[in-house]
């Protein structure tokens, strides 16, 4: 397994009007950090000069053409542009989002080329991001499409995992997208992450209800009778603890959570209000499913507050570990299948 020290982090750095350069820098503006990682960020020395300035922050940085000429021990950027931006902090600008997927773009390939071992995207605005080559509604959709997997949001810290049945879909077609091949196929994604993402052994998964007290037997609505009971009844018996539907609005209060490994929630503010609530600042948005391993901090571009040095970069500091631990767990478990053998300690 590769040294620590060796582990590329690639960057993505987000709306260049919102607080994405502002974290990244604060995450590596100590210098510890680049005793776990080599960071490799896809902009351009120029954007991280005018940044720096702004922020009045003394941090070194080294350019580099390409990622794989990224050094260990610095904090590598990628000149993946020539021309300077126009940086408007807090507006929504069509620059803003032309930049971003740039970035994103460049990064993507990175990861795909084996350039960078793992990726870390900063927030993007969804809306001024859009165009022909970006047609989609979050980080999640277009990572699924362009490294060929069927991604699964998963909001993770140390004690709280949290999958979605349905992430970036409007409420009110929430119920028809739900399918009992989606919930049976967003159940395989979390049961496979927690293996070999998070190394436990024997995943135990709760399911949240649908609607308002799970139907209470179909009074209000059907879906939970129909849809999640006889999937959940059909994995339940393969030997995998699946567990549920549960009422939603009591589940976290009562700290049903604290139970299991993981839970599937039923839509995206379902799941994201709690998780939010209870680990904002810790929480890692987390792409499972996929070949490659992406994690993103749990908030957005925070425009209210961009270029006024405020952001607080805990949460992007925490997406970087989780994807060096994710990265590493998966290493493991790839040895433990080639050599069953073989023990390494797990979470019982």
């Amino acid at each position: 397994m590769k040294n620590n020290n060796n582990i590329r982090v690639g960057i993505s750095i987000g709306d260049l009007n919102g607080i994405g350069c502002e974290v990244i820098l604060k995450t590596f503006e100590d210098n510890r950090m680049l005793e776990f990682c080599t960071p490799v960020i896809f902009g351009s020395t120029k954007v991280i000069s005018y940044q720096r300035k702004m922020l009045k922050m003394d941090i070194a940085y080294n350019g580099v053409d390409k990622a794989s000429s990224a050094v260990s021990g610095k904090i590598n950027v990628v000149n993946v542009w020539q021309e300077t931006p126009n940086i408007e902090p807090g507006k929504e600008t069509e620059e803003g989002g032309k930049y971003a997927f740039l970035s994103l773009k460049a990064a993507v390939s990175a990861l795909k080329n084996d350039e960078i071992d793992v990726l870390v995207t900063a927030p993007i605005n969804k809306h001024n991001i859009q165009s022909d080559e970006f047609n989609f509604p979050g980080h999640t959709d277009y990572l699924a499409k362009a490294l060929d997997g069927e991604a699964l949001m998963f909001m993770v810290t140390d004690d709280l995992k949290i999958g979605l049945l349905t992430d970036h879909v409007p409420v009110k077609d929430v119920s028809k997208n739900i399918t009992p091949e989606l919930v049976e196929k967003k159940l395989a994604k979390i049961y496979a992450s927690l293996k070999q993402d998070f190394r436990v052994r024997k995943p135990k998964i709760a399911v949240l209800g649908i609607n308002p007290h799970t139907g209470d037997n179909g009074v209000i609505g059907n879906e939970d009778d129909e849809v999640l009971r006889p999937v959940i009844k059909k994995i339940s018996e393969t030997g995998k603890l699946v567990y549920g539907p549960y009422a939603a609005d009591s589940f976290f209060g009562s700290r049903q959570h604290e139970k299991f490994d993981a839970i599937l929630a039923a839509y995206h503010d379902q799941g994201l209000i709690p998780f939010k609530t209870l680990s904002f600042g810790k929480g890692v948005n987390y792409t499972a499913g996929l070949s490659k391993v992406r994690t993103s901090p749990d908030h957005g571009t925070a425009f209210e507050i961009a270029g006024k040095g405020e952001a607080d970069h805990h949460s992007f500091e925490e997406a970087v570990f989780m994807a060096i631990h994710i990265f590493r767990n998966r290493k493991d478990y790839e040895e433990i299948s080639k050599n069953p053998l073989k023990k390494r300690p797990a979470k019982l």
